[in-house]
């Protein structure tokens, strides 16, 4: 096989003169590193074969130039076997050792989803994110008020306030009273807990197409443009496949498929349970899915599975479980990458049900789709 149909991936030649070698060589290692979920050794096997292909290197500046250009930069480490050294990075030993990406290196990676995925839309600036709720907030709306009991001095418009003492008790005799002062009004900005759903079972690489790699890129500009941006959110992550777990943000680049099936009940399950915890008043969830709930945990600790149609036992679990999110005002948005007619009208239930909404959208457009439905729940009102 072609090293450019590996898993459905199709690559062409990198152009991109003002660039030096190792950029050239860094940009598309970023891509592969994500691909193979964290695989130093594959991701470079794959770019020896692109550089045997396209030329991406010279005499004076090999791929394994770059590699020692990594581990100076703090890109990746080799931890060494015994006997083979102290595991400091670009120290050598005999015994050879594994070499693995570092923080440093996630966080790149998380900020170059953020480009492709957010890139265009970020730039348009802080957002609009308020919640139109006037009071103690944390945001000025350039509105005057006068001032009440409990309104913060840092709040008091001086230049207003004394104006008003001027008029209300003449220019002899300054005088400021409480009536005088005059408060710049405030609005709270809406603080949002998100927990995001990505299927992890085996259909999201099945059929020649990777599903896991996109999502997972979404998760991680999510992640990236909350915390830069909306540092007073959260957003936790869980995988789900024949069980459910959270993952930490900084585990998103090493994630992979398993031969599981889809138990939607459970990743339902511990969503809310985390949002239960959760102080702030908006809640969401965001679930990105390809595939019909197909698997169940039984309270023996047995699984029930079917992965022929829709089964009727599941998909009522599921519609309950979409009810008792609606109860909590937890809307549930689904992000659904497959055409198939019976999935889309189960999905259709379910959002009904929850009174959420659904997407239906192949992988193209998919990180767009969230920022947008992130950005208008931000928008809805504290009560």
């Amino acid at each position: 096989m072609a090293m450019n149909e590996r898993k459905g991936f199709r690559f062409k030649t990198y152009e991109a003169p003002e660039q030096s070698i190792f950029d050239k060589l860094f940009d598309i290692f970023q891509e592969l590193i994500t691909h193979t979920s964290g695989d130093f050794d594959e991701a470079i096997d794959w770019l020896r074969e692109l550089d045997k292909e396209y030329e991406l290197t010279t005499e004076d500046y090999t791929i394994d130039d770059f590699i020692e250009d990594l581990k100076a930069k703090g890109y990746i480490r080799e931890e060494f076997k015994d006997g083979g050294g102290d595991g400091q990075d670009g120290e050598e030993g005999s015994g050879g050792g594994d070499i693995s990406i570092t923080a440093k290196m996630e966080r790149i990676i998380r900020q170059r989803a953020l480009d492709q995925i957010f890139g265009k839309l970020k730039r348009s600036g802080s957002g609009n994110h308020k919640t139109g709720k006037s009071g103690q907030g944390d945001e000025h709306t350039g509105d005057l008020r006068e001032y009440r009991y409990g309104d913060g001095l840092e709040n008091i418009s001086m230049t207003e306030s004394i104006k008003n003492a001027q008029i209300n008790h003449g220019m002899g005799s300054f005088q400021l009273s409480e009536e005088d002062l005059v408060v710049e009004d405030t609005q709270h900005k809406a603080q949002m807990s998100t927990i995001l759903m990505i299927d992890i079972s085996h259909s999201m690489i099945l059929y020649g197409e990777d599903r896991i790699t996109p999502a997972k890129k979404v998760a991680m500009a999510l992640a990236e443009l909350i915390t830069t941006r909306y540092p007073k959110d959260t957003l936790d992550i869980l995988v789900f496949g024949n069980d459910a777990w959270p993952i930490p943000i900084k585990d998103l680049p090493y994630l992979k498929v398993g031969p599981y099936h889809t138990n939607t009940v459970a990743g339902l399950q511990l969503a809310m349970d985390m949002l239960r915890r959760k102080r702030n008043t908006n809640k969401q969830i965001f679930m990105i899915t390809d595939g019909k709930p197909s698997c169940l945990r039984m309270p023996d600790g047995t699984y029930y599975k079917n992965s022929v149609g829709l089964d009727d036992f599941i998909v009522e679990k599921c519609y309950n479980m979409a009810r008792q999110a609606r109860k909590l005002h937890i809307p549930i948005t689904t992000f659904m990458i497959a055409q198939d007619p019976y999935l889309m009208q189960f999905i259709r239930h379910f959002t009904e049900a929850n009174k959420g909404k659904a997407f239906f959208t192949g992988l193209k457009g998919l990180g767009e789709m969230i920022f947008e439905d992130y950005e208008a729940n931000r928008k809805k009102r504290l009560k």
